[in-house]
């Protein structure tokens, strides 16, 4: 694992071509921060029904393709960052575990929308939302309008806020990365007939009024960050609908998508929201998932 003095941004390999697009995603991140990136590859070597020379020829079979990837992402790093403080890390063992525990010296842990072992029609990884949902730091799952394309270069950065803890931590990653990108920050907010608590309004609910009190509610929320960013453009967008469709309506523009792990909505014990799920399989864009209480 990396010292804790330097600042870390982490990318998860597995040969796949939205690795390769989430380890310039990340290399980009680390040019601005003055970060390592950190290559990881983490590979698994099936039990084999053979023994001794054997095992270590499947073994080295499997390490010898993991520093391939590994160089391969480096080289395609280094041709649009050539100065870039660059380590690769190859590990024999379980993707996840490695990639949580290498997590908890990272700022950001970058992955693809899904690697080489993905079943058809299986858009995002189980690694992707098991480390959204457990990682020390925030998550970026980076993709394009298909999983395999290249993230988009231009538009806002979206947040989705709700008022809660989680899409406050949100809301703050969201100010920092529409800083460094020299964009716009759109905070998207949504309401709709079924409250906060899970139940349902009147009949009789004023529409105006519930969106009145609705755009009161995020501009509190935005306040202090409005105060500690004063240069920052920000947009609010308070929309009567669904979360998961607004979000990935509005983000069919934006370059990044910024979420709490989950809302107010959330049960005792999910660890990662509907919303966020549905966002990291479907969006046009890279998702970044943001824990409450997490290092940004």
């Amino acid at each position: 694992m990396p010292g804790r003095e330097e600042r870390v941004v982490l990318a998860g390999i597995d040969g796949s071509a939205s690795a390769l697009h989430a380890a310039e995603y990340a290399a980009a991140v680390a040019a601005r921060r003055g970060a390592v990136l950190r290559l990881v590859q983490a590979y698994q070597v099936p039990p084999p029904k053979l023994s001794g020379m054997a095992v270590r020829a499947v073994r080295a079979g499997f390490r010898s393709r993991a520093e391939s990837w590994l160089a391969e992402a480096e080289g395609a790093v280094l041709a649009r960052w050539p100065s870039l403080r660059i380590k690769r890390v190859t590990v024999e063992g379980s993707a996840v575990g490695i990639l949580l525990r290498e997590s908890v010296a990272a700022e950001l842990v970058a992955l693809g929308s899904r690697g080489l072992g993905g079943f058809t029609g299986l858009l995002v990884g189980s690694t992707a939302v098991a480390l959204a949902a457990h990682a020390p730091c925030p998550v970026v799952v980076v993709r394009g309008v298909k999983p395999d394309d290249p993230p988009p270069a231009a538009g806002p950065v979206l947040v989705g806020l709700d008022g809660s803890p989680d899409s406050t931590d949100a809301l703050g990653y969201a100010c920092e990365e529409a800083l460094a990108r020299d964009t716009t920050l759109v905070a998207v907010h949504t309401w709709n007939e079924i409250t906060p608590d899970g139940s349902l309004r009147t009949r009789d609910f004023d529409p105006h009024e519930v969106a009145a009190a609705e755009c009161r509610l995020v501009e509190e929320q935005l306040a202090p960050w409005r105060e500690k960013f004063p240069c920052l453009p920000v947009e609010l967008a308070v929309v009567r609908g669904r979360p998961v469709r607004t979000l990935l309506e509005r983000g069919a523009d934006a370059q990044l998508i910024v979420v709490g792990s989950r809302g107010r909505g959330g049960f005792t014990g999910m660890l990662l929201g509907s919303t966020s799920q549905a966002l990291l399989v479907h969006s046009a864009c890279p998702v970044a998932v943001v824990r409450p209480g997490i290092r940004q």
